[in-house]
């Protein structure tokens, strides 16, 4: 199950007042990943935008992609949350509604210990029966899994991967050490280092971009898991075109727009405060968008 690409889905909204959650668009993402190979499914993630969705909308959201998926490949709901007792209502409503595996983000906002991480992953992962990814984005919530806390909690038998987006490749060798005495798989979560996390043994990706990038996305992953270096080079570079652009606007309202472009899927705006983008930085995306359709990238 933890390997291979898994898409961490947009969230789709009209662009209205009320910014809406659209079930077609997000429909129409969920038909053209699957028809392109990915191996996952990840609603209510970072680019998900789960941290502005209502308890209701997410549970909506989760039915529904359970639903359009219909088994073809796992879904993984991120369940987490500042609050213990909020993730383990939430993780216990997204088995009930059929969901793969979860993943849970740490808290954000406070910085608790390890020792408080601890009871946190447990007492989520003891209130629910289906597999874990633990998700280590320490960037944005300022809270960093340890090495020895990811040993630890190979003790609860259902935490049985981990996602790290530190962006730090000693970091992820530290938890591929551990994985390695433990069985826990690692994915990488930072786009930028998916070729070197694979080649020190990763076991797949969760990666934002390929909800653009598909196909570059999935044959980067058959790319390396055949040893194809160059083929996997040229791929890797793709994202890296991408990513030039992502600065441009606050997660997730260029890749929001880029998915549109492409004629992937009215995904809409991100949700306010933040804004969609500028006509100039509109007209870069579009740029690179075209770049991409002539280079039969797309």
């Amino acid at each position: 199950m933890f390997e291979g690409i898994i898409t961490p889905i947009l969230t789709p909204f009209y662009r209205n007042s009320e910014q809406a959650i659209n079930f077609s668009a997000a429909e129409e993402l969920i038909e053209h990943l699957i028809s392109c190979g990915v191996q996952g499914i990840f609603p209510l993630g970072s680019n998900g935008e789960f941290h502005l969705l209502s308890r209701e909308e997410k549970k909506a959201f989760l039915k529904f992609v359970v639903e359009v998926t219909d088994h073809r490949v796992p879904v993984f709901a991120g369940t987490g949350s500042c609050a213990t007792k909020e993730a383990v209502w939430l993780s216990q409503e997204a088995e009930a509604l059929g969901v793969d595996a979860l993943s849970i983000i740490t808290p954000y906002f406070i910085t608790p210990s390890q020792q408080e991480l601890l009871g946190y992953f447990k007492e989520i992962a003891q209130s629910v029966r289906i597999p874990i990814v633990l998700y280590n984005i320490p960037k944005n919530t300022g809270c960093n899994i340890s090495p020895s806390l990811l040993e630890e909690l190979k003790a609860v038998g259902n935490i049985q991967a981990i996602k790290d987006s530190s962006g730090d490749l000693e970091t992820l060798k530290s938890f591929l050490s551990v994985g390695k005495e433990t069985g826990i798989d690692v994915l990488v979560g930072s786009d930028s280092k998916i070729s070197d996390g694979y080649q020190i043994g990763a076991s797949g990706a969760i990666a934002g971009t390929s909800n653009l990038l598909t196909k570059s996305l999935v044959q980067l992953d058959k790319s390396l898991r055949e040893g194809n270096e160059t083929k996997a080079r040229n791929y890797q570079n793709h994202i890296e075109s991408l990513r030039g652009i992502l600065p441009l606007g606050s997660v997730p309202s260029v890749l929001k727009y880029a998915v549109e472009q492409a004629g992937i899927a009215q995904v809409g705006p991100a949700r306010k405060p933040v804004n969609e983008l500028s006509a100039d930085d509109q007209k870069k995306v579009q740029t690179l968008i075209e770049e991409f359709r002539n280079q039969n990238i797309l």
